[in-house]
C-alpha cells in the first residue's frame, strides 16, 4: 500500500488547538484511507508546548522547528516525512471527504496537484472562491517536493509564491483542479475568472487546468482574525511588507508565481 505524509505547520495561537482537531479529522474522513497509509506530521514553533488535542485514528509525529516562522514549521514537518506522497494542509483548513482521492487520480498524469478553495468564515458564511494555489492544496509525489526543496525563510508571506515559482521553473508537470463547473479552457478563464486564469499565465509554463465532481471546491479556507489573509487587510505595515516581497519575487522570476 503507498503511504502519503500530511504535513500541517501549527503555530502558537489562542485557537490552535480547536483548528487543529478539526483539521486531523478532515484528514481521517478522507475515502482513500481505503487504499492509501496516512501518517501526519506537525511542525509547531520552536519550544512550544504540544497542543491538548483529542485522540486521533491516525499516526501523528511532531517536530519542533527551530525558530518561529511559518517556513520554519513547515521545513522541520518535512523533515520527517516518509511517505511516497505528500501533502499540506494549514492547521484552520479542511478538506473535502474526497480531496485526496481526487489529487492522485490527477497525480497519474502530473508531477504536482494544486486546488482551488472556498474560504469561510467563523460562523460559516462563504466570502469567495480562491484560485491561489495556497499550501492547504497541494499534494504531489515525494520525489517533486525533494526536487523542488524546502521553503524559503526569507519570505514571511510569500513563501508559498516562492515554491511555486522554482516548481514552475524545474519545470515540473502540474494540474491545477478546480470545482465542477468552473471554465477550465483558458480563453474562457481570461474573460470569467481571472484568478484560475493566473495559475496557468503565472504557473510556470506546465499548468493544465482541471474539473472534479463537486460543485464546491475541496479545500475549504477559513478566513478569520489570525489568518495571515485578514491580517495583510487590516495591518498597513503588513502590507507593505507583502508588496516589499511580491517586489522581490517578480526580480527573481519575471512573474509572480502562481
Amino acid at each position: 500500500m503507498k503511504r502519503l505524509s500530511v504535513v500541517i505547520p501549527s503555530r502558537s495561537q489562542p485557537e490552535q488547538a480547536r483548528f487543529l482537531a478539526r483539521a486531523l479529522q478532515s484528514v481521517s474522513a478522507q475515502t482513500a484511507r481505503s487504499s492509501l497509509a496516512i501518517e501526519v506530521v506537525i511542525g509547531l514553533d520552536a519550544g512550544a508546548a504540544l497542543p491538548d488535542l483529542p485522540p486521533s485514528d491516525l499516526p501523528v509525529r511532531w517536530a519542533h522547528a527551530a525558530e518561529r516562522s511559518q517556513a520554519a514549521a513547515l521545513n522541520a514537518a518535512a523533515s520527517l516525512l516518509t511517505g511516497d506522497y505528500v501533502a499540506f494542509l494549514e492547521d484552520d483548513d479542511q478538506w473535502q471527504t474526497a480531496h485526496l482521492a481526487v489529487a492522485l487520480q490527477f497525480l497519474q498524469q502530473a508531477q504536482f496537484v494544486s486546488t482551488t478553495q472556498l474560504e469561510i468564515n467563523p460562523v460559516g458564511y462563504v466570502v469567495r472562491i480562491n484560485d491561489f494555489a495556497t499550501p492547504s492544496g497541494w499534494v504531489m509525489p515525494r520525489s517533486t517536493w525533494e526536487r523542488v526543496g524546502l521553503f524559503d525563510g526569507a519570505f514571511r508571506y510569500h513563501l508559498d509564491s516562492d515554491w511555486l515559482g522554482r516548481l514552475g521553473n524545474a519545470p515540473l508537470s502540474r494540474v491545477h483542479v478546480a470545482e465542477a463547473t468552473a471554465p477550465i479552457l483558458l480563453d474562457t478563464a481570461l474573460q470569467v475568472r481571472p484568478w484560475l486564469a493566473a495559475v496557468v499565465v503565472k504557473g510556470g509554463g506546465r499548468v493544465t487546468l482541471a474539473r472534479h465532481a463537486s460543485p464546491i471546491p475541496n479545500v475549504l479556507r477559513l478566513v478569520h482574525p489570525g489568518s495571515g489573509t485578514y491580517q495583510l487587510v487590516t495591518d498597513p505595515l503588513k502590507r507593505q511588507a507583502h508588496e516589499e516581497e511580491l517586489a522581490r519575487l517578480k526580480a527573481k522570476f519575471g512573474r509572480e508565481p502562481w
